[in-house]
């Protein structure tokens, strides 16, 4: 069985001053980020995805010479599904290609990943870029 409580209210009738200031800087605090949020949503144009590659590192691996890159996703788009193209190059030829596919990239943001070769880059060119994403 429910027993109602028949003592009055422990609250007194005027608030304590620190509840004013935490009510009064929490209000603040959240029209901040509604005027912050929406002022994004206004300004911000809507970018196709660009991207800008990084070659970081070259090794060699059991079956290959790996080269790890970063891609970088300059626009205010998500691209899925980012093909990476990669090409040792002597001179104008490409000596041997390769791909990676990233998954995502969110806007402004980067992504990491490796291609593996089956002939040592050494003091050839490599080239790597962004070949190709979907709509997410």
């Amino acid at each position: 069985m429910t027993q109602i409580s028949r003592q009055p209210h422990s609250e007194k009738g005027d608030p304590h001053w620190m509840e004013w200031a935490v009510g009064i800087f929490s209000a603040l605090l959240v029209l901040t980020i509604i005027g912050w949020v929406g002022f994004e949503a206004i300004t911000e144009e809507d970018q196709s995805p660009t991207f800008r590659t990084v070659i970081t590192r070259k090794e060699a691996v059991e079956g290959g010479f790996r080269v790890e890159f970063e891609i970088e996703n300059l626009s205010t788009r998500t691209a899925a599904a980012v093909v990476v193209r990669g090409e040792i190059r002597d001179g104008d030829n490409a000596v041997e290609t390769g791909e990676a596919t990233i998954d995502y990239v969110p806007a402004q943001s980067k992504s990491y990943g490796a291609i593996i070769f089956s002939s040592d880059p050494g003091e050839k060119d490599v080239w790597i870029r962004g070949a190709g994403y979907s709509e997410p």
